[in-house]
Parts: C-alpha cells; structure tokens; sequence
C-alpha cells in the first residue's frame, strides 16, 4: 500500500471518528440534492444491457486506478443498484429512473431463469469483487431480496407472475442451502456474515409477501445468530465486531415480538454504537461498513425514538461528509466499487422514509 493510500485511508477514519464521538458537532441535513445526484450518476452508468457492474455498466465509465476484479455486468451490483433505485422512490412503473428499474430487472430475470434448479448460483459469472467478499452467492441473496420487494408492483399481470416465479426459484434453492448452523456463509467470502443477512433478509420479505417460506429456516438463523453472539470467534465477520453485531440487530428486530424478546441482545449492540472505534469497523470505509450501516439504520427505525434519531443524524453526516463530487461513494478497502458502495449509501439515506412493518 503507498503512503498516498495510506494517508486518505487515515485522513477517513479520523473524520468519521470525529463526527461519531463529537455529538455537539453540527448536524449536515442529507438533503434531496445529496440523493438526487447519487441516484443520477447510478442510473447514468447502467449498462446497455440492463446490468452494472463493479463501478458502472460500461468499461468506459470506470475510474483510472480502479482495479476489476471481473469484466462484464453481474447479478449482484445489478440487484443492489435496482434496490437503490426502488429506495430512492423509483419503480417498474413510476418515477424518473423507472426505465432503469426495469431493464435492471430484465438483466436479473434472464440470469435466473437461465440458473438450473439445483445448486444456489444464479449466475455463471464467478470471481466478482462483491462475491470475494460477501461469499459467492450474493447474487442469489441480493437477487431474492430485490424480487421480493417488487413482487406485485410491476404494473403488469404477465410481469408479475414471472418475477414470482423466479422468486419462488430463489428462496428454494436458499432454503435448500441452507448450513446445517443455519447461515449461509458457504465457501469463502471475507465477510460472508453479511451474505447471511441478505439471505436471511430475502426469506423474510417473501414470506410477508406470501410466498411460502419454510419457517424453520428462519428460526434456524435466528438461533445462529444468537450463537454467534455468544461466541468470541468473528471469523464469519473478518474479525469485525461492526459486521457481526449489524446481522444481529436487523435479525433480532424484525418485529415487536422479536424486540421483546431479543430485549437483552438488542440494548448490548445498540449500546455500542456510541463508540467510534466499534462504527468505524476494520479501521476504514469499506462496502462491508455501509452495508453495515444499512442494517443498523433499517434496525432502529423500527422502533424510532433517542437511538434511532441519535443514529439516523450522525450516519447521514457521516455518509454526506464522504460522498464524491460526482454524487459517488467508494470503498476504501474491500468492496471498493462505486456501484453497490453508492446504492447502500443511497438507502441508508433513504431508510427514514421507508415503510416500517410492525
């Protein structure tokens, strides 16, 4: 690593430790122009054929010194871009950036018709920067996830059926790969905790969407996840307490009944969140911090009050005070890839104004 990196790396983490452990420091409103022009530059670098890849759709939009881990568009930065575009007030049907939504989910519904039955891959493209990192299924998990949000919105009846479809097809092959532990960090990834989420994420949109979702599966990583915390191995988590104690929190308070039960281990992570050092997670901003962060943010605004609007107001000065000139935010380690690091940022912002399921 050159001093260079070293030097913006360090000047990053003692900003953002600055603006978590300073609660006097003045608050930066994530306005409408700060979202407005990051769902721009993302709608503006989508693929012609409907994808985005690691930091754009196209090779000509991806910046000097950025090092691709694979050519080509992929199923994972496409589903988390379309997520982003949804978030920001986007659909099939309605929006500014609805086009984009679209050709998005066409990208993704070819990949997983074309994806056989078995296995849990719904790609063939292997080797991605996101699946380094979050495991090599994240496609599958970001892809559920996704799908389970636009079934039935997609303006049409024949539409609608085929995103179920492919749906259905998405949480069976999850299911059925579920680990015996009940995660699914399955064959590497640095921080495959975070590919557990998402998964664990995406069966519980379905099954409130109603598609049949095994219940012991979501009770599996439910007690997974209570193990983990437990446990003083990170090795699912890189070694970082931020990744782990994210899954937790969204895991264990998806619901009142879950945050009356979960009671203990919900006041021990949310207490940590007042310690900078705890935030910054692996030492700088990376994809698996703002992903991190998307967690956390969805978690309290379940519930509001103190914490949420504490939290809410320092992550969007946080998020604000890094974000590019281009709209953009990038990785400094990891997921370094302007693509999925812009689009969880995008939705942390917007994760006040989402619905919230009681």
């Amino acid at each position: 690593m050159t001093i260079a990196k070293i030097s913006v790396l360090g000047i990053g983490a003692l900003g953002i430790c600055s603006i978590l452990g300073n609660t006097n420091r003045p608050r930066i409103e994530a306005t409408t122009p700060n979202i407005d022009k990051a769902v721009h530059w993302l709608a503006s670098v989508q693929g012609r054929d409907g994808g985005w890849g690691q930091d754009g759709g196209e090779t000509s939009y991806v910046r000097v010194g950025e090092h691709l881990e694979s050519n080509g568009n992929d199923v994972a930065n496409t589903a988390v871009a379309t997520l982003a575009l949804l978030h920001a007030g986007n659909s099939p049907v309605k929006g500014e950036y609805r086009s984009n939504v679209r050709r998005g989910v066409d990208f993704i519904l070819k990949n997983v018709e074309d994806s056989p039955e078995e296995g849990l891959a719904v790609t063939r493209v292997t080797g991605t920067q996101i699946q380094r990192k979050l495991g090599p299924y994240i496609d599958t998990f970001l892809t559920s996830q996704l799908l389970s949000e636009l079934d039935g919105a997609m303006g049409d009846a024949q539409y609608n059926q085929r995103v179920r479809r492919a749906l259905e097809k998405c949480v069976r092959k999850i299911e059925r790969n579920q680990q015996k532990d009940g995660s699914w960090n399955i064959a590497g990834g640095w921080a495959p905790i975070l590919g557990t989420s998402m998964a664990s994420r995406s069966l519980d949109v379905a099954r409130n969407k109603g598609v049949m979702v095994d219940a012991v599966a979501i009770s599996k990583v439910d007690e997974y996840t209570k193990r983990a915390q437990k446990s003083e191995s990170r090795d699912a988590a890189a070694g970082v307490s931020l990744y782990q104690n994210a899954q937790a929190l969204e895991q264990l308070s998806r619901t009142e009944k879950d945050r009356v039960k979960n009671a203990p281990q919900i006041q021990a992570i949310t207490g940590q969140l007042a310690d900078a050092k705890f935030v910054i997670g692996f030492g700088s901003m990376g994809g698996e911090e703002f992903f991190s962060y998307l967690n956390i943010s969805d978690s309290l605004h379940r519930t509001g009050g103190t914490e949420w609007d504490k939290w809410n107001n320092q992550i969007k000065t946080q998020l604000v005070r890094l974000q590019n000139e281009d709209g953009t935010w990038a990785g400094h380690h990891c997921i370094t890839g302007r693509v999925a690091v812009t689009s969880a940022a995008i939705m942390t912002l917007r994760a006040e104004v989402d619905p919230v399921r009681k």
